[in-house]
């Protein structure tokens, strides 16, 4: 089984987008605001926009279930306040579910938090609750910087976020470390601001000592680790430097990295450097890169591709990319695909 630890709903129905404008501007003018019974979307909607995206495209490349959340860049927890965040989270996660619920055997949610500046984390824990109780999500998204691009939030190893991760302990769930829309001109969202996040994600976890408290916790951090990978020297040094126990004990128990690294030599990279216990397949695909390759002439998402190519890997260690890595990382999705004897 190959299994896409990252994908988001990138393809939903116009409508979602329709009604969040409208709820922006309601912001500012309470009479403009939607209510969430006006957003109607069919059954058949989003078969459609699935059908003709995502399954279609993982049916081509040869992946057999994708773990599906919400959009990342239409979290845009600066946006409006904690109020408008939560009802907001809760329609693209229960679109999400939908979605899980017409394609049993394809998709499968993490949940996307109502995160909000300046806002106590506790907040998120009720649609936390709710996604894995009732829709059987098995992970979270964890936005490090809800200010949009100007990091206002305490770092990850501040007990600030302390009441997510005993939730996510609790739940044994994983989250993914993703942040959403730059509203800061100097970073450009999934060039610039994404990658940024999750260099800084793996610096602010080594400067802690989070995992002390918390050694059952697991982050996965996306984009293929931002540039920690590719600068691990770096990060071995800088941890030293800090009197930090060797990277591998400090943060590989915890840490795993994905494999949306659009290009060949990235990916061989990551496959040297990384140990194979510690990746897991993506594609993030009709997302940031959605184009095709002129050097190859098939698509830059197309990440099993460069799976397939490495050298870096055995018969042994693509069966833990594609599918032993996630059922370990993502223990609800294990019981899931038990459940239904795979």
């Amino acid at each position: 089984m190959i299994i896409d630890i990252h994908g988001h709903y990138t393809t939903a129905p116009k409508a979602l987008e329709d009604w969040r404008n409208r709820q922006i501007a309601g912001i500012k003018d309470p009479a403009l605001m939607p209510k969430v019974s006006e957003l109607k979307i069919s059954d058949d909607e989003l078969r459609e926009t699935i059908e003709t995206n995502q399954l279609k495209k993982m049916r081509e490349r040869g992946s057999d279930l994708t773990i599906f959340s919400p959009r990342a860049s239409f979290m845009a927890h600066h946006i409006g306040d904690v109020n408008v965040s939560s009802t907001w989270a809760a329609i693209c996660n229960e679109l999400c579910f939908r979605v899980s619920q017409l394609f049993p055997d394809n998709f499968i949610g993490a949940a996307m938090l109502p995160q909000s500046p300046g806002v106590d984390p506790r907040t998120c824990i009720p649609e936390l609750e709710k996604c894995v109780r009732e829709y059987g999500f098995v992970g979270i998204n964890l936005n490090p910087d809800p200010s949009g691009g100007h990091w206002t939030s305490p770092p990850l190893y501040d007990r600030h976020w302390y009441p997510i991760y005993e939730k996510m302990v609790e739940h044994g769930i994983p989250a993914m470390i993703h942040v959403s829309t730059s509203c800061n001109a100097c970073f450009h969202t999934t060039g610039a601001h994404y990658i940024n996040a999750d260099t800084t994600a793996v610096m602010q976890l080594i400067q802690g000592d989070l995992f002390k408290d918390f050694p059952e916790l697991k982050f996965v951090i996306p984009h293929g680790g931002g540039a920690a990978p590719y600068h691990w020297g770096r990060y071995r040094g800088l941890a030293q430097e800090l009197k930090k126990p060797l990277l591998k004990d400090h943060l590989l128990n915890n840490v795993f990295f994905d494999t949306c690294v659009y290009h060949q030599p990235g990916i061989d990279l990551l496959t040297k450097v990384i140990p194979v216990e510690n990746i897991l397949f993506a594609s993030e695909m009709i997302g940031a890169v959605k184009g095709v390759d002129p050097e190859t002439g098939f698509n830059f998402d197309d990440t099993k591709r460069y799976i397939e190519a490495t050298l870096n890997l055995s018969a042994a260690d693509r069966y833990k990319v594609y599918e032993g890595n996630a059922r370990r990382v993502y223990p609800r999705l294990d019981a899931a695909l038990k459940k239904k004897g795979k």
